[in-house]
Formats: C-alpha cells, structure tokens, sequence
C-alpha cells in the first residue's frame, strides 16, 4: 500500500550555468536501508548511497521525505473482496462514498471527501466503493442515487446522504459518530 513509498531520497545538484537538476530515488518496502548511522532527525545532511549515484565527493544534498502519513490521511477503494474486513470490520466509524467514474456530482464531491478523511484522520476511516465495480455491495445497501454517502459505526449502516451536499452536512454527521 502507501507504506511502500515511506522512504525517499532527494537531491539537486548545481550543473553548469547554474542549474539545478533534481534527483529522486524511493526505496520500497522490500529494499533495506540501515539509519542507524543517520539519524539526525528531519535536517538536511549529506548522504552516501553509491548505488544509487550518491557519494561523499558530490555536492549533493539529500532529505528523508515520509509519505506515509499522507497517504493513510486519502480516502481508500473499498471493494467487495475487502468490504468485511475494511467497513464491517472496523473499530472507527466509517464513511463510504458510493460513487461511479461517469457520474458528474460524485466528481464534485470528491474534493470534499479527501478533505474530511485528512480533517478526521485516526477518529473515522473513508472509503469509496464504486457502484459499478461492486454492485452487490450497492445493492445489499440500498443504494439508488449516487453520490450517495453511508456512515457505520460497528460494522452497521447508521445514517446515509444523498447527493453532492455541502461539506458542513458531512462533517455534521461525521460529529454524531466520532468519539470525543
């Protein structure tokens, strides 16, 4: 998932006439890398990677960059193979967006759900299930109307909204089920 993105080295270094070309490596959560010897917190420091171009002899400059959090704070696809166990399943409320590639208010919508999965991160999880990839789930739920946006709260159907509404209704409802 977005845990495999975590680490990532950047550099630049200052070419001829004085511009500056950029450097990207990400490892993967299967590479190993040893931190011990850096550990100096979120500072920029100069690093070796020779394998990966980077040496002590180059002026270039690297950072840790984790991107982690990030992408647990977006709204994740939920399908039918996972619905048990990332709705049903769940300790936090959940918010699940119903929604389809070709539906023009579930586009408008969006912008919004993101929104709230970054506001409420760790208190409620966010998902979208797409009705057409999935239309047992759609079914099983009622779903007529898309957008249409379900909250559960221990792996039960509490409340739906229908329709592109304002962010204020959302987090409204979200405020019924969060625990303070």
């Amino acid at each position: 998932m977005a845990l495999g993105n975590c680490l990532q080295v950047s550099s630049t270094t200052r070419v001829g006439g004085g511009v500056l070309q950029c450097h990207i490596h990400t490892f993967s959560s299967k590479q190993k890398l040893n931190l011990v010897s850096f550990n100096r917190g979120l500072k920029k420091f100069p690093l070796s990677f020779p394998s990966f171009g980077y040496s002590k002899t180059t002026s270039r400059k690297s950072i840790f960059v984790c991107q982690a959090r990030e992408a647990l704070n977006t709204v994740q696809v939920v399908t039918e193979s996972s619905w048990d166990k990332l709705v049903v399943a769940s300790d936090n409320p959940v918010l699940v967006e119903f929604w389809a590639p070709w539906c023009g208010p579930c586009r408008m919508i969006a912008p919004v759900i993101d929104e709230l999965a970054k506001e409420y991160s760790g208190k409620i999880g966010c998902f979208k299930l797409n009705t057409d990839d999935s239309p047992n789930i759609a079914t099983k739920y009622g779903i007529r109307s898309i957008p249409t946006v379900i909250f559960f709260k221990n792996g039960e159907k509490k409340e739906s909204v229908i329709g592109a509404v304002p962010k204020s209704t959302l987090s409204a409802t979200i405020e019924k089920y969060v625990e303070q």
